[in-house]
């Protein structure tokens, strides 16, 4: 569990230094089609004023870094078992519900994964739950379920090969693309 919180706000600070990094870029979506990692960041053009706000919503230099790091996070993580949401996720979700309902022709590829441990067709099963997790909170919040797929892998695409607490952690989770 420590491992797991210490991964966490690991990847949280990694994830903050390269967004602070990539600040000056201004891209709509860059994904990598060889990895099938795709990272949204700015969703429209729009600069800050001098005031703070920019012409893109009225938001604020602040609310616009928040939006950018919530978009940027497209791998959410689950503990052992479960497919429930956690709130960092459903915050970030939140973001990109948002930036699914201003471009209705984006679509998200849910895919869900899960460690090693348990039968195949358990993990599958699993896998599916928590895409269907994360798919069930977009419509909530008012995404067209037509945006949205899901699909699990199971245990079949491990990112971390290892058989250590801190590997079963960073497969069991739901990649967005």
């Amino acid at each position: 569990m420590q491992t797991q919180n210490v991964f966490k706000v690991g990847m949280a600070v990694l994830l903050t230094l390269t967004l602070a990094a990539c600040a000056s870029s201004d891209t709509e979506d860059m994904g990598d089609a060889d990895t099938g990692m795709t990272t949204s960041s700015s969703t429209s053009g729009g600069s800050a004023s001098s005031s703070g706000v920019d012409t893109n919503g009225g938001l604020s230099a602040a609310q616009m870094r928040e939006r950018d790091n919530a978009l940027a996070m497209t791998v959410f993580y689950f503990e052992f078992d479960r497919s429930d949401l956690s709130a960092e996720a459903r915050a970030a979700l939140v973001h990109h519900a948002n930036y699914l309902k201003e471009n209705p022709s984006r679509r998200y590829r849910l895919e869900g994964h899960a460690d090693e441990r348990g039968t195949r067709e358990y993990n599958l099963a699993l896998g599916e739950r928590r895409a269907q997790a994360v798919e069930r909170y977009l419509q909530v919040q008012g995404v067209s379920s037509n945006q949205l797929e899901t699909i699990s892998y199971g245990e079949e695409n491990p990112v971390d090969p290892g058989t250590t607490e801190a590997a079963y952690a960073r497969n069991r989770r739901v990649e967005i693309h």
